[in-house]
């Protein structure tokens, strides 16, 4: 498995592992309801394309098939972060963890923060991030909870 940046083709198995990541693993911490809201029928709901290239999208590549991707912002925002179904458990987000990490301190990014979903929020924990403040935000009429997290990175500099 190689962790690379996205490319153009990785789309659609992006929108897909997102939508089946959301259905079949968020389903245990949310109800029916809010993952249907959190991801709709319709996988292309977000321009997955233009997003994913305006950001730092790593992917880690089964030989062909993602296996998970992140998305990290220069302000140090980290956002949709999913593991494919298959993959869970089995350190592919804790390689793009280290990657994206990697990237944060190569640019001088000293400060990485999301909004994990109860599913993410032990992940995040795990790697050292501290929880900021539970929240409750709205997404297509529905009420989903979600923690902000931030980790403050060691800096290299003398």
């Amino acid at each position: 498995m190689i962790i690379r940046l996205f490319q153009e083709q990785d789309t659609e198995q992006i929108a897909q592992l997102f939508h089946d990541t959301v259905r079949e693993i968020n389903i245990r911490d949310y109800s029916l309801n809010r993952v249907k809201a959190w991801a709709p029928d319709n996988i292309y709901f977000r321009n997955w394309t233009k997003i994913c290239s305006e950001r730092l999208t790593y992917v880690a590549d089964n030989e062909g098939a993602i296996a998970g991707f992140c998305e990290l912002e220069l302000s140090g925002h980290i956002d949709c972060f999913y593991c494919h179904r298959n993959f869970q458990r089995m350190g592919v987000g804790s390689q793009i963890y280290s990657v994206i990490e990697a990237k944060a301190s190569q640019l001088g990014i000293n400060r990485l923060y999301t909004e994990a979903s109860i599913t993410a929020k032990p992940f995040f924990l795990h790697k050292g991030f501290s929880i900021i403040k539970e929240q409750q935000v709205e997404c297509r009429g529905e009420t989903l909870t979600n923690y902000t997290m931030e980790k403050i990175l060691k800096t290299t500099n003398n």
